[in-house]
């Protein structure tokens, strides 16, 4: 313990851990964007004097970093193009009929791509077309959305490519001296963990998973079943004035439930059914998507714009859909939008798209749709012209659900992006070409061949998650510099001892496991690998594969919906709670844990 004495002596040590402990309290609170924390902690950390700004700021012109960049460009001229536009053909077929086979799809088709495109643009592909496929089999949503996370967390692992983590971890590796990772570098533990891990998503019991979607059984899809949340006002010359609500055609003929109902400044609660409407009347109603979308036609009562203020008397001409499309889109972690109102973002005018309704899993929203505070993991049901569809494809903050067959102006390029896609994989494994150079070449060959614009790889490159990971090296070359590694290092070296080394790499394993619950893969990932690779000359292990341990800790996350964005992606659509998800993972997870350090020690062991 006299490293742990003699490191909290040195000044600069002190600051760094300060700068680390209030870095992890701002990821777990959420007060702060993931990417403004990093930024933060590089300022100060900075500021202080523990690093110069070359070494501070290194991160952000590594080859990792530039890679996952031109990634970002490659992913998207793939979907662009329609290249895994198959994918959602071939669910629709008939020989997946049932949940087990469309989950052995998704574990042994789906799961590989993610080993090469980037999970999230696939889930957001495939969302709707399992909603789709459920619907049209009367089976809930949540038989099969989370197994759709989880195989593209478990594809991710596959390659270099499969995620941005992998590349943070290549960044860091080669930052403290161990060199950088190849393309290939995981593929010997990647595959194992892929095809186990799928074995368990296909023999788990189907308890394990809820039906979230057949209430009364009256199954539309996840969305529709779960409902959104809107508001309507009663015109002068409405029929239903002077009804009340429970003899109103407004309940009579759709499927609506009235939460509140504001009479002026008074705010009156259910029960309703007995109350008399009167004009100028504002219902905040919960409402299925298919009847809300019904309700666009029907006069007797206007749909309330949420972000100025509306007159009864106005004319709902504005809510004309001529000319426009209605689409779901998803906050994801790290939205700038979350802890803001609608009013307060002024959405419409920013955004040139009205939001007619919001969804927040199974929890009722009980402010008013302009008031309510947005989340991450609210949908939003918009309606919008096409170019300003486009435009939030394009937003880090949201992520288009829908997609849109008949705006790929670029499909006659899929045979070019498939092959230049194919050859990106190809020409580093065949040649001593690196592979951030075979990635930028394919961005160009892409734009060259058609298949994505120049303006469209400048919008495709999500900000949020560079400025986070290239922030992030800065943590590990901290604590190296300060020998906050190596004292961390030495005192879990300590709580270790004596274990077998299968039984340290399993408590090493675990614990990444855990603490990527509370903050982000990325974090865990540049706070432990420094810490973890101080251990591997005691446990005489090759630093790589103490790297390995912390990596696939991080990346296996299956326990919460935060632990990973998948899960949170499907978390709404499937109607899941929480403890759904560590239901059904917590299996995989205790799986994982015994199954990576056996696999660290077949591939890296003497």
């Amino acid at each position: 313990m006299n490293e742990l004495s003699e490191v909290f002596a040195n000044p600069q040590a002190l600051i760094t851990l300060g700068v680390l402990v209030l870095a992890v309290v701002l990821f777990v609170s959420g007060f702060l964007a993931p990417e403004l924390t990093g930024l933060l902690s590089v300022a100060l950390l900075m500021a202080t004097g523990v690093l110069t700004p070359q070494k501070a700021l290194s991160g952000f012109g590594s080859p990792a970093l530039i890679t996952l960049m031109g990634l970002f460009a490659v992913s998207a001229a793939l979907f662009k193009s329609g290249a895994l536009d198959r994918l959602r053909e071939l669910i629709a077929f008939e020989s997946i009929k049932t949940p087990r086979r469309l989950i052995a799809f998704l574990g042994f088709v789906v799961a590989p791509i993610s080993g090469i495109v980037p999970n999230t643009p696939v889930v957001a592909s495939l969302l709707p077309v399992i909603e789709a496929w459920c619907s049209k089999r009367n089976l809930s949503p949540s038989r099969v959305l989370l197994p759709l996370s989880f195989a593209t967390v478990l594809g991710g692992t596959l390659t270099l490519l499969g995620s941005s983590v992998n590349l943070l971890v290549s960044d860091i590796s080669e930052q403290l001296g161990y060199g950088s990772l190849e393309l290939f570098s995981f593929t010997a533990i990647g595959i194992p963990i892929w095809l186990v891990g799928t074995a368990y998503l296909l023999l788990a019991p189907q308890a394990l998973l809820p039906d979230r979607g057949r209430e009364n059984h009256d199954f539309q899809t996840s969305s529709d079943q779960t409902g959104y949340f809107t508001e309507v006002t009663i015109p002068v010359n409405s029929e239903l004035v002077g009804q009340s609500l429970h003899n109103s055609r407004l309940q009579r003929r759709f499927d609506v439930d009235v939460l509140e109902l504001q009479r002026g400044k008074e705010r009156l609660l259910p029960p309703l059914a007995d109350r008399t409407l009167e004009p100028g009347d504002r219902l905040l109603i919960r409402v299925t998507r298919l009847d809300l979308l019904r309700l666009q036609q029907e006069h007797t009562i206007h749909l309330a714009k949420p972000h100025l203020k509306h007159d009864a008397n106005q004319s709902s001409d504005w809510f004309s859909s001529e000319g426009q499309k209605t689409v779901e889109v998803l906050l994801p972690a790290g939205s700038t939008l979350a802890g803001a109102s609608l009013r307060e973002l002024r959405f419409r005018q920013r955004h040139n798209a009205t939001v007619l309704a919001l969804r927040r899993g199974r929890q009722t929203v009980q402010e008013r749709l302009g008031q309510a505070l947005l989340r991450e993991g609210d949908v939003l049901l918009l309606q919008a012209p096409m170019d300003s569809i486009r435009g939030l494809q394009a937003n880090n903050d949201l992520l288009v659900l829908d997609q849109f067959e008949n705006d790929l102006p670029t499909v006659k390029r899929k045979p070019v992006a498939i092959a230049i896609a194919i050859a990106m994989v190809l020409l580093p494994a065949l040649t001593s070409l690196p592979l951030v150079a075979s990635v930028l070449l394919a961005v160009i060959a892409m734009v060259l061949g058609g298949c994505i614009r120049p303006a469209e790889v400048q919008r495709s490159i999500r900000l949020d998650v560079i400025l986070l990971l290239g922030s992030l090296s800065s943590f590990s070359v901290a604590m190296q510099v300060t020998g906050l590694a190596d004292a961390f290092a030495t005192s879990l070296e300590f709580w270790l001892r004596g274990l077998p080394t299968y039984f340290a790499l399993l408590v090493i394993f675990f614990s990444t496991t855990i603490f990527t619950q509370f903050i982000s893969n990325a974090a865990s990932v540049a706070l432990l690998v420094p810490v973890a690779i101080q251990l591997a000359g005691s446990m005489n292990l090759p630093p790589t594969a103490l790297l390995m341990t912390v990596l696939f800790g991080a990346s296996q996350s299956f326990l919460t919906p935060m632990g990973y964005q998948t899960n949170l992606m499907v978390f709404g659509p499937g109607r899941y709670r929480f403890l759904d998800v560590t239901r059904y993972g917590a299996g995989l997870t205790i799986l994982m844990t015994f199954l990576v350090p056996f696999l660290i020690l077949w591939q890296y062991g003497d």
